[in-house]
């Protein structure tokens, strides 16, 4: 069941840097999604829970087609809404306004960007009803995630092909699931800055985030009546530690934006701003999502990650950053070796991590044409 949704969204939930943060109207990017909810009942989680209505609120830009083979899957990362891929779609974005050639165009394209089960819009933790509201909500895999869009895509708007699915982060996680669940549903995938596993480092780190909000006295189990502000605190402290490589803070990168900034303003700054506007239950289900993602624990695979890289058959563009400490680059050379049709290109980059999303204009540029060549069939 799908329906627009009553109110408009906020315009920019994550960006690259970070959680939501305010936006008055006239910082707002061009809005051209159109916003819309999707209800599944009664839906089975992998962990054996029974969500009653599992809500996924996704946008699209541009329209489908009457062969309904124009459609391209954008699955969201971290905390994200659906805006979350606007370096990459035509007329989108502040840098719009530069005139920058972007690869997915909705003048030709239909592209639906869905947001993941815990981002505080779709289903999630701070907005479920109980037996499931809080803590108590079920930890949600990415095959949760894909088997809700499968049926968003299938059985609402009856598109049973997709021309790719491109995903960054845990975005580039869905993107991987889908090619090893529904081999044949994609003609391509795309996967910048992100793995097929969580490998232990990066369970390590989100581990250490977790345990970093959970120590505030006033989460509270999760069960807590205002939000644990200094547990949120700490752990957006430490995801900024990993965001950005160690020569980004070394040359003070952060002063693009800011020039006048300090280490310690910038640092006091990301302390009151970072998921400020997030709830902690939303911030450990995601990171839990993330941390538990594996392809080789897809049914038939018998735990072998390998085993289930070797059966994708499409064509996929993997893009690592070159700098990354949340996936890093060794981890996605790994993977590589196990997928038969793979065109592996790191990004030369020191943002990190959100150089997968296109953080800065030579990273956009370069993505954008290296997947705009790669979806056109060129290599």
């Amino acid at each position: 069941m799908r329906k627009p949704l009553a109110s408009i969204i906020t315009v920019l939930a994550f960006v690259v840097f970070g959680p939501r943060q305010p936006r008055s109207d006239a910082q707002a990017p061009v809005h051209a999604a159109e916003h819309h909810e999707f209800v599944i009942e009664n839906f089975h989680t992998e962990s054996g829970a029974v969500l009653p209505k599992a809500r996924v609120v996704y946008g699209t830009y541009g329209k489908l087609n009457a062969a309904r083979d124009n459609a391209v899957l954008l699955p969201s990362h971290y905390m994200a809404n659906h805006h979350g891929y606007d370096w990459l779609i035509a007329g989108q974005g502040a840098a719009a306004q530069a005139n920058e050639t972007r690869a997915l165009d909705p003048s030709t394209l239909f592209l639906v960007a869905t947001e993941l089960f815990g981002n505080g819009q779709s289903s999630s933790p701070s907005n479920t009803p109980e037996p499931f509201h809080g803590p108590r909500f079920p930890v949600m895999t990415i095959r949760d995630n894909v088997e809700a869009v499968h049926r968003l895509l299938v059985d609402d708007l009856h598109i049973t092909h997709v021309r790719a699915v491109i995903g960054f982060s845990m975005g580039a996680e869905q993107a991987f699931q889908w090619a090893v669940s529904h081999p044949s549903y994609a003609d391509r995938i795309v996967a910048t800055a992100g793995t097929a596993r969580a490998w232990p480092h990066g369970v390590v780190r989100l581990e250490g985030q977790i345990a970093a909000l959970t120590a505030d006295p006033e989460f509270k189990g999760g069960d807590y009546a205002s939000p644990p502000r200094k547990g949120i605190e700490a752990y957006g402290m430490v995801w900024l530690g990993w965001l950005y490589s160690q020569e980004w803070w070394r040359r003070e990168l952060w002063k693009a934006a800011a020039p006048e900034r300090t280490l310690q303003q910038e640092i006091d700054s990301r302390r009151r701003t970072f998921f400020a506007n997030n709830d902690a239950n939303d911030l450990i289900l995601q990171a839990r999502t993330w941390q538990r993602h594996d392809v080789g624990t897809t049914r038939g695979f018998d735990g072998d990650t390998a085993k289930a890289l070797r059966s994708i058959a499409i064509p996929v563009l993997y893009m690592p950053s070159e700098t990354d400490l949340y996936f890093p680059v060794g981890d996605a050379k790994y993977e590589s070796q196990f997928i038969a049709d793979v065109s592996l290109v790191p990004i030369p980059s020191l943002w990190g991590h959100p150089a997968g999303a296109g953080g800065n204009p030579t990273d956009r540029a370069f993505l954008n044409e290296k997947i705009g060549r790669f979806l056109s069939g060129l290599q």
